[in-house]
C-alpha cells in the first residue's frame, strides 16, 4: 500500500503530535476525576488541568483574562452561541461573502426571525476593503462577524482594520479563527480590542482532538447563557451563575480533548507558530511556482503565499473536482477534500458554484516532497485526460 500524503488539514489535522495522544492517555490513567465537582484529589487535579489549558490558550490569543476563555465542542457551538446571544428581532449584523455555513445557517435562521443580513462582498480573490464593512454599519447593527481566513481560497482578511472600526463604533465583532489558530499569529490583542471575541476551534491548526474549541471574550462583550445546568459551582442555588467562564460552561466539559489540545497547542509554542506559518507558506510557494504555468490547472485566491494561509484551491481543465480528489487518492494516496467546503458563497464568489473546487490544506508535518510528489500526479492526471 502506497504511503498516505494528508492534504486535508483544513478539515481535520493529521497526524497530531505524538504528545496529544500521551497527555490524553495520562487524563485517563492518572487523572480521571471531574473538574469542579467534588474536593478529592482526582476533582482537584482535573480542575487544575482545564486552567492550565485555559493559560495555554491564552498565549495564543493574546487574552489577558483567562476566566473569559470558554470551551465548546467547536467553534460552531461558539460562533451560535454569541449570535443567539448578542441578536434580537430588529437587530441587524454585518458579515462577508465568503463565510462558512457554520456562520450563514445560524445567520440565515435569525433572518426568518427578524433579523436583517448585510453582507459585505468580497473580491473573486477573496479579499475585501474594510471601509465596505464600515459602509454597512448602521444604527441597528449589533454585531459585526467575520473569517479571518477563507476556508476555501485561503485568504487572509484584515481583521485588525476591521476591528478598529468596530471598536470606534463601539459594536462588538466576532472573527471567525477554525482556518488560522496554530497556523498562523493571531494579531488581534483582546486589551486593546476589547470589543472582540475570537472564536476557534482545537482539531485543526491547534493540533488537538475532535469535539474542542471555544472562545476567547473581549471584556466589553457580555454573552448570556443559552444552555443552563450544573457547572459545579454555586451549588446552594438553582440559577445559573452569573460569572465566566461558568455561566456559559454548563455540564462536564470534554476534558479529556482539552487536555489533547493542550499538547496540541504546547507543541506550536515549543516549535514557534511562525515557523509553522513559514513552513506552510514555503509549501504554497512551491505548489503555486509549480502548477500557476499549467493550462490545465486553475488556481483560485490571490496567489500570493503572503496573504493567505496554507490552503491551495484549484480544478483541473476537463475534470470534476470529484474526479480528481477520487483519482488523487485511488492513484496517488493524496488525501484532499473536494466540493463546496461548506461554504457555497465563497464558490458563488470565486466563480465555482455550483462545482466547487479541489482544496489541497497543508500542516506542519507536511513535506516539500509531498507537494512535488502531488504536482506531478496533477500533470499526469491532465495529460492522461487529453491523450
Amino acid at each position: 500500500m502506497k504511503k498516505i500524503v494528508y492534504f486535508d488539514n483544513a478539515a481535520t489535522s493529521y497526524p497530531k503530535p505524538k504528545t496529544v495522544l500521551k497527555a490524553m492517555k495520562y487524563y485517563f490513567e492518572k487523572v480521571g476525576g471531574s473538574p469542579g465537582r467534588s474536593g478529592h484529589r482526582m476533582s482537584i487535579s482535573a480542575s487544575r488541568l482545564i486552567e492550565d489549558v485555559r493559560e495555554t490558550v491564552a498565549k495564543v490569543f493574546n487574552c489577558p483574562d483567562t476566566s473569559r476563555i470558554i470551551f465548546t465542542k467547536n467553534i460552531t457551538e461558539a460562533i451560535n452561541i454569541c449570535l443567539f446571544s448578542l441578536l434580537k428581532s430588529g437587530d441587524n449584523i454585518v458579515t462577508t461573502s465568503i463565510e462558512h455555513n457554520s456562520v450563514m445557517r445560524p445567520i440565515r435562521y435569525l433572518e426568518q426571525n427578524g433579523i436583517s443580513v448585510s453582507i459585505v462582498n468580497c473580491f473573486p480573490d477573496g479579499s475585501i476593503d474594510p471601509n465596505a464593512v464600515s459602509r454597512k454599519i448602521n444604527k441597528k447593527t449589533k454585531l459585526v462577524i467575520s473569517t479571518h481566513a477563507s476556508n476555501v481560497i485561503g485568504t487572509i482578511l484584515p481583521i485588525e482594520e476591521i476591528a478598529l472600526i468596530t471598536k470606534e463604533k463601539n459594536i462588538p465583532f466576532l472573527i471567525d479563527c477554525a482556518q488560522t489558530a496554530g497556523a498562523i499569529p493571531i494579531d488581534i490583542d483582546l486589551q486593546k480590542f476589547t470589543n472582540c471575541i475570537l472564536g476557534f476551534t482545537g482539531h485543526k491548526g491547534l493540533l488537538g482532538p475532535t469535539g474542542t474549541g471555544g472562545m476567547c471574550i473581549g471584556t466589553d462583550v457580555n454573552i448570556s447563557s443559552l444552555i443552563h445546568g450544573g457547572t459545579g459551582s454555586n451549588s446552594d442555588k438553582d440559577i445559573q451563575p452569573d460569572f465566566l467562564p461558568d455561566k456559559l460552561e454548563s455540564g462536564t466539559i470534554n476534558i479529556v480533548g482539552i487536555a489533547g489540545l493542550k499538547a496540541g497547542i504546547d507543541f506550536l509554542i515549543n516549535e514557534g507558530i511562525p515557523k509553522v506559518r513559514e513552513h506552510e507558506k514555503n509549501l504554497v510557494n512551491i505548489f503555486i511556482k509549480n502548477t500557476d504555468q499549467i493550462k490545465s490547472i486553475k488556481i483560485y485566491g490571490t496567489k500570493d503565499p503572503d496573504k493567505q494561509i496554507g490552503l491551495i484551491s484549484f480544478n483541473v481543465k476537463n475534470l470534476s473536482p470529484s474526479e480528481v480528489c477520487f483519482l488523487l487518492d485511488y492513484k496517488y494516496s493524496i488525501m484532499s477534500r473536494t466540493g463546496l467546503h461548506c461554504n457555497p458563497n465563497a464558490h458563488k464568489t470565486i466563480g465555482t458554484f455550483p462545482d466547487g473546487t479541489v482544496r489541497f490544506s497543508f500542516s506542519y508535518f507536511n513535506t516539500v516532497d509531498q507537494v512535488k510528489k502531488s504536482i506531478l500526479a496533477l500533470k499526469e492526471l491532465s495529460m492522461n485526460k487529453y491523450n
